[in-house]
């Protein structure tokens, strides 16, 4: 596991406490684990901007260029 005996994982578990109190650290791990657990589910679901359909549904109102007035050329 990294290399990390017991004594520096207490070490690490004593800044984090002196760091952020002991009522903030369970908040903290709460929200690590919430977003541990979305990026998760983010990965393992397929979303339709991954399709090809999504993918060129997506693309094609954002990549067209709409002229605009003023930035015609003079002939």
């Amino acid at each position: 596991m990294f290399g990390l005996r017991l004594p520096e994982l207490l070490l690490i578990v004593l800044v984090i406490l002196l760091l952020f109190g002991a009522r903030k650290v369970p908040e903290l791990m709460r929200g690590i684990g919430k977003g541990i657990k979305s990026f998760k589910d983010g990965m393992n679901e397929p979303s339709s901007s991954t399709t090809p359909e999504g993918l060129n549904k997506d693309s094609r109102g954002s990549s067209e260029a709409t002229p605009s007035e003023g930035s015609a050329t003079k002939e």
